[in-house]
């Protein structure tokens, strides 16, 4: 990869990834409700899965859904599914009590997992080997996945830090109600927003 490619790629990457998309509003809700610390596992499922999921998608995983055009039912299906489920357990994130968000973020495995069904991932990682590795040369699809494996930790861990920064002005009960129900709410607006650009 050349020095000129290598560059335009990382402002893609940048651009894709610190954008508002349901990753980045999961991680702000997580900081906010249960802090930094609590949200790693959160944080690095997000910044690892997607990388991960860069390689086999390089690799030609998108050949079944051309081979099998139904999948692509299948898959919006589940996406939709899966990010109503989040958004309600972020609506009804309970209020913390003595300094503690009751409940658990996400796993390391589930922020992994949701690479798969989050249609903003799939469209950066379509997007992202057709400009960048369009070869579906390994070393290409895995500077591809490096580069978002460096940008991708750096601004899961700023919008995880906004979250827990935005906790300080939410002292009140009703308050962190209130952010939690407009959490949900945008992550269901990016959802809409996402599906009818497809």
């Amino acid at each position: 990869m050349t020095y000129e490619l290598f560059l335009a790629l990382a402002g893609f990457v940048f651009g894709t990834v610190f954008t508002p998309g349901p990753n980045n509003l999961m991680l702000m809700a997580s900081g906010a409700n249960f802090g930094f610390r609590r949200s790693i596992p959160h944080l690095t499922g997000v910044a690892v899965g997607f990388p991960l999921m860069i390689l086999p998608v390089g690799l030609g995983v998108m050949q079944l859904f051309d081979a099998f055009p139904p999948l692509t039912w299948i898959m919006t299906a589940l996406s939709v599914i899966y990010m109503l489920w989040l958004a309600w357990k972020i609506a009804n994130a309970a209020p913390p009590r003595e300094g503690e968000a009751q409940g658990t973020p996400l796993s390391f495995v589930q922020a992994c997992a949701f690479q798969w069904v989050n249609p903003k991932a799939w469209a950066m990682a379509l997007g992202a080997i057709t400009l960048y590795a369009a070869s579906r040369d390994l070393t290409a699809i895995l500077w591809v996945s490096g580069t978002y494996l460096l940008v991708g930790t750096f601004s899961a861990s700023t919008w995880t830090l906004l979250g827990q920064q935005l906790r300080r002005l939410l002292t009140k009960p009703a308050q962190l109600r209130v952010f939690n129900w407009t959490m949900a709410a945008v992550l269901l607006a990016s959802l809409a927003a996402i599906l009818l650009q497809q």
